[in-house]
């Protein structure tokens, strides 16, 4: 029952940051969008960051686990690499949350949010770090900072996915693909 609860005030203030965005958040608002009394959001929660981190702590998981769920066994490690960054982009992209996220960032630089979507991207690159300083160990990938490799990879598939639409025509998943491997695949093999 505990557990139920404290499950919708968190898919209520997920609703909220999501429709609203952090700073028009409150505490009030997500009361009544759990149908809960205030107070009980405070049995769990002390504040609107402890829930904000909360939040991002579990959507950080869900990435991961998506993450994880992309790679398939016997694949070459580039290509399951790939598909993780992918699976983590997609998701991000996706959600909600995110998206309100970034149009806050961009538009008024609230400061708990540009912590929060820096936690993200510090938890993307260290998910990607691990993987690739596991294929160094393996003999997959050439000697190199896996942490500066991540960044890097997140950076690039960053400015692909979210910028480079700014101004110009969407680029294809495949021709996504084709540059991560150009530009780092090749790069890092260690065949190569």
């Amino acid at each position: 029952m505990t557990s139920d609860l404290k499950q919708r005030i968190v898919e209520a203030a997920t609703k909220s940051f999501s429709l609203f965005g952090y700073k028009a958040t409150t505490m009030d608002q997500v009361a009544r969008i759990a149908e809960v009394g205030k107070g009980t959001i405070y049995t769990f929660f002390t504040c609107k960051e402890d829930l904000f981190t909360h939040i991002l702590n579990t959507l950080i998981q869900e990435m991961k686990r998506d993450a994880n769920a992309s790679i398939q066994a016997g694949e070459p490690f580039f290509a399951n690499l790939e598909r993780a960054f992918h699976a983590i982009l997609s998701y991000r992209k996706q959600h909600e949350m995110f998206v309100k996220l970034s149009q806050e960032l961009r538009d008024f630089g609230t400061h708990a949010v540009k912590d929060g979507l820096q936690k993200v991207e510090d938890a993307i690159v260290q998910y990607i770090a691990k993987h690739i300083a596991d294929g160094i160990d393996s003999g997959n990938v050439k000697p190199c900072n896996p942490e500066v490799v991540a960044f890097m990879m997140l950076r690039t598939y960053t400015a692909l996915v979210f910028d480079w639409e700014r101004g110009h025509t969407r680029i294809t998943d495949e021709e996504i693909t084709r540059v991560f491997q150009l530009v780092f695949a090749d790069g890092l093999d260690q065949r190569v």
